[in-house]
């Protein structure tokens, strides 16, 4: 075996042990004893050390509302509310008629009713959405784009009330809370199918 074929298995070792050698405070941390004594999170937003035991409070950010709105927070918001927010958070990226701005690609939230089947269909949360709750989740988690997370769910309960009114959605009792939303009935609702691996929502169209 020639001088570079004899060095390649020695190199490799040494590759081995400089990954085990970082890789040991991974296990370290997140070994139950590391866990245990990890302290509890602090403010909600707060990047905390691998291993740290995340509350209800940190953690509600980061799961989904399903279709029967469990986990849906306390609050409430009209269209007339959601006006002003979207005036003030919204509308400089999706327009004021909620018709979006293609330019910076903010895409339009209404109209598209009837043109899924054409070959140029608009997805709308109007048109294609199947669930409102589905609404409420994107806005908590990614919007304003500019401060995401940054609005109360007060605020996050008006905004879908006045995107859905704008769509010509009817809103239960002309306001929304965890109640309310889920029974929201969406134009394109029975357009989809339940993805029997997941349990998500797939378009009847989408590829098996």
């Amino acid at each position: 075996m020639s001088g570079p074929e004899r060095s390649w298995p020695r190199r490799l070792a040494t590759l081995s042990l400089a990954v085990l050698s970082l890789a040991a405070p991974i296990v370290a941390a997140v070994a139950p004893g590391a866990a245990a004594a990890a302290p509890a999170a602090a403010a909600e937003g707060d990047v905390q050390p691998l291993g740290t035991r995340l509350g209800p409070q940190a953690l509600s950010g980061y799961v989904s509302i399903p279709p029967d709105g469990a986990g849906l927070p306390p609050g409430q918001g009209t269209a007339a509310g959601g006006e002003v927010v979207w005036r003030q958070d919204c509308a400089s990226c999706h327009g004021v008629d909620l018709h979006g701005q293609k330019a910076i690609g903010a895409p339009a939230l209404v109209g598209g009713r009837g043109t899924l089947a054409t070959p140029h269909p608009l997805r709308t949360v109007e048109s294609y959405w199947p669930y409102a709750t589905t609404l409420f989740d994107y806005i908590r988690r990614a919007m304003p784009m500019t401060a995401p997370g940054s609005l109360s769910p007060d605020q996050v309960y008006a905004v879908c009330a006045f995107i859905l009114t704008r769509g010509h959605i009817e809103v239960p009792s002309g306001k929304l809370d965890a109640r309310s939303l889920p029974r929201v009935q969406m134009p394109n609702r029975d357009g989809f199918i339940t993805d029997p691996t997941h349990g998500a929502p797939l378009p009847k169209d989408a590829p098996g």
